[in-house]
């Protein structure tokens, strides 16, 4: 079966998940501080809207009271705000009906069972996992029905890291476990939203026939295990289907999304010399079509590699492609082929399924390779345990394939699951249309990042007065620290009876150190638990575990989605100085965090940006905190500069549309943050910027302002979403005294 795209469409600009700009014309406006005609946007990227004065929901305490269901869901109270977090009542605590029905609770029956072991709750199920971790991921394995054969090992030393080897003498297949036997044929796979202007379903049928006639097509070109496929592509179901087609014979897939540049993509797949690029010739973002053609030509010209160019139609049926070398249209490319069988090629643990990369903020993009085993065992767990995903549901996540929750999205099609997928501006035409997503297929799970609650919060937008989201039990945010103020709101105007899960990892392992548990409490700021089979610590300076203290986020043993490695880094130098050098044989994910007395985790920020003035470390993320508080501030970034023999903290920041930062405003931003954290975090200096710079995954880059600051170089601009918006932070006056 040919997937075709419907006729009738709008236009789009495109972004990163979580506001990322993009270099076409639409979003040069963004880019150079002018505003959209979309509220939402104008939030998202960090400025207010014109013309309407936006308040801000009150910061609201918790004690809890219990709904008509018996969740524990908000109340208003008193509430203390400090530089510290307090243990509150919970804002959501599980029934026990859900308890009871949760697979996290099925699990913990079998382990019981099959063990002989009486654990009751997370936080024993988490200790079991890491004291024993063989015996752990056997199970999460056999729970989550994989398929394959696990062999006679589980893993040969779990202490070695990096170096543990995870099922050594099995084998699996990625796609075979996302393309599962046990599915209704007629039942959705895949639903799609291209903003307003595409909408497309696909039965479970419909992609095996998809990822058959793609993978027929690819073999007879000579496509072999360890050969690369790349896809300059939108989140839409051709990049699905084309990496099911590659997973099934070993060959590697590595995506960006087609926002990014020429040099953006050449600076990642040039690295990896892909045979093939499968590449969309146009998207949509914010009510506009833009053309990819003349990119895609550019690209294929500086990656000799490529002996063949796959045109995916999306905006458009047709157009003139004779300028792209090799190029030919996706319906041409598996014409020759009808839909059939699917090879499933039974490989080691380890094979590559995914080459992924760095932010390149300090250099070219490191390329980290995922193995199929570890990728598809940690994703199920997640999935199946921490977010509690069962067959039939349909689960969302508001993505671009230049962000590893694409990825991560995707692997929920091994759990049974529908995913919906969703590419375009989230807030055309509206900031409601992803919560008119939800109610229209079902949604089940609803994930999203961080930035974009704080967007529709400060957007005044009140789901739970416009939307039934009746289906929705989870909600994830991830990309940055989910502040206290957007748990208030989610509860508040979002829904009351939601598991609210701020989650936390990376790219680095393809999953989260830090996610929810549907049967444990959500307390207000906190993230709710450390990752089963993660055994996860704080370390203090000297590599002492701690805890009720900020330090650095560390795992002390292996874990099966460690990356095999880097591509092109035959003695592991690159991959060994990146996670193991500041504790040898401890991998160092550079998060500031705290472990809390809930067993809870508090993300400070990247250690890596943490300040030090007077010898004290602070973490950022508790400057951001109380900044963005106040009307006033559209977004803040603040670095430590050094001066006099020591550090002294410098804050940015970006106003509201029409504000200047005067003396009255600067001692308003200076008490807040000394009443709300300590004098050590109040500001030497504040200083007034129209733009933030930030990485096309839309996080924003304190240490390429503090090199330019201090005037050294900054070593890969391409890697920034607006890389203008450095320039007005070098060469300051108000920093020279």
């Amino acid at each position: 079966m040919a997937f075709r795209p419907l006729n009738d469409r709008k236009r789009r600009d495109r972004r990163e998940h979580g506001g990322q700009t993009c270099d076409d014309d639409s979003a040069e406006g963004v880019r150079n501080g002018q505003l959209s005609s979309n509220p939402v946007m104008n939030l998202f990227w960090g400025a207010w809207f014109v013309g309407r004065p936006l308040g801000r929901a009150e910061p609201i305490g918790h004690n809890a009271f219990r709904n008509e269901s018996g969740r524990r869901t908000l109340n208003r109270a008193a509430h203390r705000e400090t530089g510290r977090m307090t243990v509150t009542e919970p804002l959501w605590t599980p029934s026990a009906e859900a308890v009871a029905a949760s697979n996290m609770t099925a699990f913990m029956a079998r382990v019981n069972a099959e063990h002989g072991l009486s654990l009751g709750d997370y936080d024993s199920l988490w200790q079991w996992s890491v004291d024993q971790p063989a015996a752990f991921w056997s199970a999460v394995w056999d729970f989550c029905g994989l398929i394959g054969e696990k062999g006679d090992v589980v893993v040969d030393d779990p202490k070695k890291m990096p170096g543990a080897k995870w099922f050594p003498n099995g084998h699996i297949n990625f796609a075979r476990n996302l393309l599962r036997p046990d599915w209704d044929p007629n039942a959705d796979a895949l639903v799609f939203w291209g903003e307003t202007a595409v909408k497309r379903r696909l039965s479970y049928q419909d992609l095996w026939d998809a990822v058959s006639r793609v993978q027929q097509a690819l073999i007879a070109m000579g496509i072999e295990k360890g050969d690369r496929v790349a896809g300059y592509m939108p989140n839409m179901p051709e990049t699905i289907i084309g990496m099911l087609a590659c997973a099934g014979i070993g060959a590697i897939w590595s995506t960006a999304s087609p926002d990014f540049g020429v040099q953006g993509v050449v600076d990642r797949f040039g690295q990896i010399e892909p045979k093939v690029l499968i590449a969309a010739e146009g998207y949509f973002y914010n009510g506009k079509a833009h053309d990819c053609l003349e990119k895609i030509a550019a690209i294929v010209e500086r990656m000799p590699s490529v002996e063949r160019t796959v045109i995916v139609p999306y905006t458009r049926e047709s157009a003139e492609t004779s300028a792209v070398r090799g190029a030919v249209w996706w319906g041409d490319f598996i014409a020759p082929h009808a839909a059939g069988d699917i090879r499933f090629d039974d490989l080691p643990f380890e094979t590559p399924l995914y080459i992924m990369y760095s932010s390149g903020t300090t250099g070219v993009p490191k390329c980290i390779v995922h193995g199929q085993g570890g990728t598809l065992i940690q994703q199920a767990k997640e999935h199946v345990l921490h977010c509690d995903v069962k067959p039939g549901d349909r689960v969302f996540y508001f993505t671009t394939c230049g962000w590893m929750m694409w990825n991560w999205l995707v692997a929920g099609l091994a759990s049974r699951a529908t995913l919906l997928l969703y590419d375009g501006s989230p807030g055309y035409p509206s900031g409601a249309i992803l919560f008119d997503y939800a109610d229209a297929e079902g949604m089940t799970l609803f994930g999203t990042s961080a930035k974009w609650i704080d967007a529709i919060k400060k957007a005044g937008l009140k789901p739970r007065e416009t939307h039934s989201l009746k289906t929705v039990r989870v909600m994830t945010s991830t990309g940055s620290p989910l502040v206290p103020e957007s748990f208030d709101y989610v509860y508040q105007d979002v829904k009351p009876d939601v598991q609210l899960s701020s989650i936390s990892g990376g790219t680095d392992l393809l999953s989260c150190f830090m996610l929810g548990s549907p049967i444990s409490p959500v307390y207000r700021g906190e993230i709710q638990k450390r990752g089963l089979g993660m055994k996860t610590e704080v370390y203090d300076e000297d590599g002492t575990p701690v805890a009720g203290k900020k330090g650095e986020l560390v795992c002390t043993q292996a874990f099966p989605s460690t990356p095999v490695g880097f591509w092109n880094d035959p003695d592991n130098k690159k991959f060994l100085a990146a996670y193991f050098e500041r504790f040898p044989g401890i991998w160092t994910h550079g998060d500031w965090v705290e472990l809390t007395e809930t067993g809870g985790l508090l993300v400070m920020g990247r250690s890596d940006a943490t300040l030090n003035p007077g010898g004290v470390r602070i973490g950022t993320a508790e400057i951001y905190r109380q900044v963005e508080l106040l009307d006033e501030v559209v977004e803040a970034l603040v670095i430590g500069q050094d001066w006099d023999n020591d550090v002294r903290v410098v804050l940015f920041v970006r106003l509201r549309d029409g504000l200047e930062l005067d003396d009255a405003l600067t001692d308003k931003i200076k008490k807040q943050i000394r009443q709300n954290c300590t004098p050590r975090h109040v500001p030497a200096k504040v200083v007034q910027v129209t733009d933030i710079p930030r990485t096309k995954s839309n996080k924003i880059v304190e240490l390429a302002v503090r090199e330019v600051v201090h005037g050294r170089p900054v070593k890969n601009k391409e890697a920034l979403a607006n890389p203008e918006a450095l320039d007005q932070f070098a060469g300051r006056e108000e920093l020279t005294t």
